[in-house]
This record gives C-alpha cells, structure tokens and sequence, in this order.
C-alpha cells in the first residue's frame, strides 16, 4: 500500500485508542502543492519529453488533438487538473498512473 494509506490506516488506529480513552491524540497536517501553470513552449517541452505525439497526449489528458494545439499555440489554456497531470508528466512519474496496453 501507499505511505499516505498507512498513514490514515495508523490515524484511523489511534483515533479508536484514544476514544477508548487507552491513547495519545496526535495530529498530521498534509499540504497539497499549488498547481503549476504551464506556459504553451513549456507544455510542448513536456510532451516532447513524454516521447508523446499530439494524439497520445491528447489521449493521455483526455482532450481532443485540437485542444492540445491550441494550448502549444498559446490560444487556449488547461484547466487545474490538465496542469496537475502536466506535472506528474515533468516530473517523469507517468507511470505512477495506470497505462492500459491492448494487445
């Protein structure tokens, strides 16, 4: 399992101990990064560097080839959860998310 599911599951445990009165409270704080925006030459870099066409991308964040265009072209721009995955991409952690081949 993940370190954050063992986290919760040890928080989930202690909560119950210190109900029963048999425990120490204590309290873990988890930050979430702000989202990085991307600019339109940064989004192509990223592509490139996924070795990705504009179809593969597009397919990868669930948009249309055309929206992807329109993001390198500085015409339009993602949303919040398109730079998130933008970031798993910079950061060489795709394969963190589950690829499906079809055979």
């Amino acid at each position: 399992m993940s370190k954050l599911f063992d986290d919760l599951k040890q928080g989930l445990n202690e909560a119950i101990e210190f109900e029963k009165g048999t425990g120490k409270a204590r309290v873990t704080t988890y930050v979430i990064e702000p989202v990085k925006e991307y600019s339109n030459k940064e989004i192509r870099d990223i592509r490139n560097k996924a070795g990705m066409t504009q179809s593969v991308f597009a397919s990868y964040m669930g948009v249309s080839k055309k929206t992807v265009e329109a993001w390198e072209n500085g015409r339009t721009h993602p949303t919040g959860p398109a730079y998130r995955l933008m970031n798993i991409l910079s950061a060489g952690k795709e394969l963190d998310l589950a690829f499906v081949s079809k055979e």
